[in-house]
């Protein structure tokens, strides 16, 4: 068994770092300094990854003997006339509520970008992992309602998916719901078998 890096999550979203905690490995979190406005023409998907390469290269030298784990995450509306919309984060109710009307009874596809950057080596690998959310048909009582309660207004598609966010969907598509929080842990697992770092190895010897 390869001995653990030290690790870093490359992230100050106290959801992220919630999530890494599951897998009981030691780690600590940074923010990068990263400009996150899409490029022209730029798809959700290669944003995001883009994006969380960018994150976890940006600490390579703070963290010079680190694996560096970035993540960035776009949501996008499925539109038949337009093809995919990106939806921003609303700011806040008078934008959230319109972004909620134009979801209603349609497909929102989230996607989020991971990237595992070794320091040492300077070699990073990158992915994107796609979730696709069928919303309700809701009624602007029911969107003004869950607005006011959550205010998921730094949100992309004005929801928290780790609050009340469920009561917006009809069913879920997709391998690992902890992507719609913003960090793939069976994706991050991957990355790091591929590595040779075993979860359940570390987590027995810590």
């Amino acid at each position: 068994m390869l001995p653990l890096p030290p690790l870093v999550l490359a992230s100050s979203s106290p959801w992220r770092k919630n999530l890494l905690q599951r897998l009981g490995l030691p780690f600590q979190c940074a923010s990068p300094d990263v400009d996150e406005s899409p490029l022209p023409g730029e798809s959700a998907s290669d944003l995001v990854e883009r994006l969380a390469r960018a994150k976890a290269e940006a600490l390579a030298d703070r963290f010079p003997q680190h694996l560096i784990i970035g993540s960035d995450q776009a949501a996008a509306l499925d539109d038949s006339n337009t093809g995919k919309t990106i939806l921003g984060k609303p700011g806040n109710h008078q934008n959230a509520c319109q972004q909620l009307a134009r979801c209603s009874g349609r497909a929102v596809t989230f996607y989020t970008g991971l990237a595992l950057h070794d320091s040492r080596s300077g070699h990073t690998t990158s992915l994107c992992e796609p979730f696709v959310v069928h919303f309700r048909t809701l009624s602007d009582q029911e969107i003004d309602q869950y607005l006011r309660i959550e205010q998921p207004y730094h949100c992309a598609g004005s929801f928290r998916m780790e609050g009340l966010g469920i009561v917006l969907f009809d069913r879920l598509e997709g391998r690992d719901p902890n992507t719609l929080v913003g960090l793939p842990l069976i994706a991050l697992i991957d990355e790091l078998r591929a590595r040779g770092i075993n979860v359940l190895a570390h987590q027995r010897s810590s």
